[in-house]
């Protein structure tokens, strides 16, 4: 139970580093989740919103970095 207990901790540090990440790029003004591709509906009262586009951006560039930290600690 306390590995259980460590990775909760560690998942919901990592979704505020997300959260801060996505509300300081918010503050700049970049189109995260408002880039071409991306599909959203809006109605009375509801609102769906799938960002492919912007997914595969964030995948691509995640890459680049994993790639360039496994190259560097090789």
């Amino acid at each position: 139970m306390p590995d259980l207990g460590r990775t909760l901790i560690f998942i919901g540090l990592l979704l505020v580093v997300v959260g801060g990440i996505v509300l300081g790029l918010n503050r700049l003004n970049l189109p995260v989740g408002r880039l071409p591709g991306d599909l959203n509906w809006r109605g009375r009262g509801w609102s769906v919103s799938f960002p492919i586009a912007t997914s595969i951006v964030i995948s691509v560039v995640l890459s680049l970095i994993l790639w360039a930290v496994g190259r560097l600690r090789r």
